[in-house]
């Protein structure tokens, strides 16, 4: 959390607080992973990822070379020996098989290629420099997005079918009825141009961070709020709550100590998907706000029919979403011990 804040604030985050952070999760992860016997099913789902990862490569490396059209294909049609010249360059010229196999032996020596457009750049590069804006950017989206669906839900369901509760879930469905693309202009044209409160695009400090995490974490927060409320009023109906109001526990306790833990399993089973929401979505708000991530990237290398660009983006974010669906899966058996993931 402390690494949040600082990144936040712009802060200098200091390199053994990194290397800090990094050896205390790993080691809560392995340990984690031992204690709870799913170190067999974690190199099972590991190994899974990785043939996901192949599929995902191989099927986008040859749907690009099935879509009509070619990455240096112009309005002005260029003489076809520099049309040689470049498909040698770029070894386009060589069978489609050799082209895979190439690429797939650069995959496994960490070498996405070099990017067509952004010439004598890797995209190892573009992607070493966009990917952790495209990560902070999710990353306070998604803090947001729990920190404030999360307790809403929670409030909404303690005060069942009164005021507070028809409040919150209108707020919530307003939330999630209303697109980013259209959140992000009204929360532009009010907070940047009227009342000149925060600065919109690019991306280099807190008042240039807070409309997009706004805009990018109202929907999420939405879809969490009412899981939530869903969740915990059917919790609250169970013979075991029950027992503990008969002994005598106060509202809060059993609120907050029995009903919320339980409540979480159909939000985490959520936070997968959510994951996969808040990159996708990401695209259209790093557009919008002019943020160098990596969703601008993709966005504008499928523009370029940039072969190597796409594949490099689409790689990352594939990861991504897989380790996120992992990480849910390992985290039950915390919220719900009656889990046996092994």
């Amino acid at each position: 959390m402390a690494v949040v804040v600082l990144s936040f604030f712009a802060l200098p985050i200091p390199v053994f607080l990194l290397w800090l952070v990094g050896i205390l999760g790993g080691l809560s992860f392995i340990h984690y992973t031992f204690s709870q016997n799913l170190f067999v099913y974690v190199m099972k789902r590991l190994a899974e990822a990785l043939f996901v990862i192949w599929v995902i490569a191989s099927l986008t490396f040859f749907l690009l070379r099935v879509i009509p059209g070619g990455p240096f294909d112009t309005e002005k049609a260029l003489p076809p020996e520099v049309i040689a010249n470049i498909a040698a360059k770029y070894n386009l010229d060589a069978p489609l098989h050799h082209q895979y196999a190439d690429y797939m032996l650069g995959l496994l020596k960490g070498d996405l290629g070099e990017s067509y457009k952004f010439l004598g750049r890797n995209v190892s590069q573009i992607v070493a420099e966009s990917l952790p804006v495209s990560l902070q950017l999710g990353t306070y989206s998604l803090l947001l997005a729990f920190l404030i669906g999360i307790p809403a839900g929670l409030f909404a369901a303690s005060r069942h079918n009164t005021w507070a509760d028809n409040a919150a879930m209108i707020f919530a469905i307003v939330g999630l009825a209303l697109p980013s693309f259209l959140i992000a202009p009204i929360l532009i044209i009010i907070f940047a141009f009227k009342l000149n409160w925060f600065e919109v695009a690019l991306w280099l400090g807190p008042e240039y961070y807070v409309l997009p995490v706004i805009v990018l974490g109202t929907g999420p927060a939405a879809i969490i709020a009412r899981l939530t409320r869903s969740s915990v009023l059917e919790v609250i109906r169970s013979d075991y709550i029950r027992t503990a109001k008969a002994k005598g526990l106060s509202h809060q306790v059993i609120l907050y100590k029995h009903v919320l833990k339980n409540s979480l399993i159909p939000v985490l089973t959520f936070s997968g998907p959510l994951v996969a929401g808040v990159l996708s979505g990401a695209f259209v708000v790093e557009q919008i706000f002019a943020i160098p991530g990596m969703g601008r990237h993709m966005v504008q290398s499928v523009t370029n029919r940039d072969y190597p660009l796409i594949l490099g983006t689409t790689l990352v974010f594939s990861i991504m979403l897989v380790l996120a669906n992992l990480l849910v899966d390992i985290l039950y058996a915390y919220f719900d011990p009656r889990i046996k993931l092994s």
